[in-house]
């Protein structure tokens, strides 16, 4: 299904990157208009916090909910700010429309379900507004996709995308491991569709927010949606990646911004170098094979299986310190390898099962 875009058409000045901020939380009036005062004082166009919460677990705060809607009101009339806030069923998108909401994000467990997505779309039938979704908690991007799709089938033009990073047992540096190459991905498919980058939940630490904004504008992301309050540390809901206006100003004056051109002749040179490689490379790719299919002839005259875990796991560990030695990440090497394993074993396969 191809999408069918139109501009956002919010406003910013066309200085600095696009930003949306605010609370992660909308916890009281007062709050509200000093967290976005401030961020008004320091150029921001668009207020975001968030008036349902949904917790991971019970008990924690979850919002005040229509209450909050008239704050979000007061902060459009006094400052002149857009206001967004995330919306998680057809009822919390009838109240912000009701109050005059200006853009509504759809969160990543929201995001993850198709059943809701539906639900959320055709209460979005006939109305103009601007929508933008969260990647889903999973490193699925076809479910992204869909959940795009959705929306836009109900006559939403004005769409966009965040990024917030994916869930993952593992804990390492960030909250949420960022995947940087399924948004890559997701701008190759939909180049026309905007992607902002929530650093706040990716890194899940307010230390960790100047650099991945840094990231996400190197790798061409369209802005950002970043939780700022005006006393973070006694924060309601998610107290340790929130910052200050004024470490929100200081962050993004000191982004360097990049040029989206194609760099011209030089640029395209090497390029051209870096193609040539390329086709070596599936060259030498096709060459493996060939002599994978023949040790699969090997296997099946000798009646031996085809996976030699020893040699599996010789190859993977050889190449990764290979790589590192040659200035590559041990697991990029070892993730290579791991596709091209898994498309020997494929053609292997064929091979013994004819």
């Amino acid at each position: 299904m191809e999408l069918k875009l139109q501009p956002l058409n919010l406003p910013s000045d066309n200085v600095r990157p696009f930003v949306i901020a605010g609370p992660c939380s909308a916890e009281t009036e007062e709050q509200v208009m000093t967290t976005a005062m401030q961020l008004a004082g320091k150029g921001c166009h668009i207020f975001r916090a968030g008036v349902w919460k949904p917790r991971t677990k019970p008990g924690g705060f979850e919002g005040n909910g229509e209450q909050a809607l008239p704050w979000m009101q007061r902060v459009k009339e006094e400052t002149g700010m857009l206001v967004a806030t995330e919306v998680a069923t057809p009822e919390h998108v009838e109240l912000a429309l009701k109050y005059g909401i200006d853009v509504l994000w759809i969160g990543a467990r929201t995001s993850a379900n198709p059943f809701a997505m539906q639900q959320i779309a055709d209460s979005l039938q006939g109305v103009d507004t601007v929508v933008l979704v969260k990647n889903p908690v999973n490193p699925d991007l076809e479910l992204w996709i869909g959940a795009l799709e959705r929306i836009n089938g109900a006559g939403i033009t004005r769409l966009g995308a965040i990024h917030r990073g994916f869930s993952s047992y593992e804990k390492k540096l960030y909250r949420n491991n960022p995947m940087w190459q399924i948004p890559m991905e997701l701008h190759r498919r939909i180049p026309e569709l905007p992607i902002f980058c929530d650093p706040s939940h990716i890194g899940g630490r307010r230390d960790l927010i100047a650099p991945l904004c840094q990231q996400a504008m190197d790798l061409g992301m369209d802005g950002l949606i970043v939780e700022s309050h005006c006393s973070p540390e006694q924060a309601w809901s998610d107290a340790s990646q929130q910052v200050t206006p004024d470490i929100l100003d200081y962050i993004l004056s000191m982004l360097v911004i990049r040029d989206k051109a194609d760099g011209g002749d030089s640029l395209s040179t090497l390029r051209k170098n870096i193609d040539e490689i390329d086709n070596d490379l599936i060259d030498l790719i096709a060459k493996r094979m060939r002599i994978s299919r023949q040790i699969g002839e090997y296997k099946k005259e000798h009646n031996m299986t085809i996976v030699q875990s020893k040699r599996y796991t010789e190859i993977l560990d050889k190449r990764g310190a290979q790589g590192a030695l040659l200035g590559i990440d041990a697991e990029c090497i070892k993730g290579i390898f791991e596709h091209i394993h898994e498309e020997s074993v494929r053609q292997q396969m064929q091979i013994i099962n004819q």
